[in-house]
């Protein structure tokens, strides 16, 4: 038996936020479990693609990554993701993995970082701490990813775990579901805010963060609440930044880990 951890990440181009969170997230989980084999893989082909052209680095994917364990003749597999919910990325991931199966005595998985109810109060309360001296007159507006996915809920479940946890002034919207934006703009257009602070609920502060959010385009987050008479202070701080929530990464891989 010799057991190994195969930590997937969906990656990023950004290397300036790559080693603040994709790789921190590796590293704690690599110091948590020392004497474990320790592979790693992305599931964006479009990001690897990238990377191997402009960098040189080859990074694998979910299949090829297993196939390395094989032939190191790691016969059981731990796999923690570094998703943020349960949706697309985390089931095709499951399934390119589960196509693998037979060459392994077990494959097991570890959850994605919001798939408790205790995971989502513990999110609210590291962000809530995190931005506790916010003024009556300011607001946070997190930008998540979003998803088709029905595990796209966990986000207006958020939204209103947020207030329900005594944060009413932090709110919760997506680039590609629901909440939109404009949800967003809607409800604080009856507040009396006047300060804008903009963050990414993503692990890393990549390409939507910078654009989608802080870009300079008419329609980017930053753009339309200035457009609207906003204040707007950007913060480009992914979630892998936060020291607490590598540790819940870290918590999900030992629940499975035997």
């Amino acid at each position: 038996m010799k057991k190994g951890i195969l930590v997937v990440s969906f990656g990023t181009s950004y290397s300036d936020t790559r080693a603040l969170t994709i790789d921190a997230i590796e590293k704690k989980i690599e110091a948590s479990f020392p004497d474990i084999p320790f592979y790693r893989a992305w599931t964006s082909r479009m990001i690897l693609t990238k990377l191997k052209e402009t960098t040189g680095e080859n990074i694998p994917t979910v299949s090829e990554a297993l196939l390395q364990m094989k032939e190191d003749k790691i016969t059981d597999v731990y796999i923690q993701p570094t998703h943020v919910i349960n949706g697309i990325e985390n089931d095709q991931m499951k399934e390119d993995a589960l196509a693998l199966q037979g060459d392994f005595h077990s494959i097991s998985f570890g959850a994605p970082l919001l798939s408790s109810t205790e995971d989502m109060r513990k999110i609210v309360q590291i962000l809530g701490s995190s931005f506790a001296d916010l003024d009556a007159s300011e607001a946070l507006v997190l930008m998540g990813h979003g998803s088709e996915h029905y595990a796209n809920t966990v986000y207006p479940a958020l939204d209103y775990m947020f207030k329900e946890m005594g944060y009413p002034y932090i709110h919760m919207g997506t680039v590609e579901a629901y909440p939109e934006l404009l949800h967003v703009t809607e409800l604080l257009k009856k507040s009396k805010v006047k300060t804008v602070h903009l963050a990414p609920f993503m692990i890393v502060a990549g390409d939507h963060a910078n654009n989608d959010m802080a870009g300079e385009e008419r329609d980017s987050w930053k753009s339309v609440f200035e457009k609207e008479g906003y204040d707007v202070v950007c913060h480009l701080k992914g979630l892998g930044e936060y020291e607490e929530v590598r540790k819940i990464f870290v918590k999900h891989l030992r629940d499975i880990y035997r």
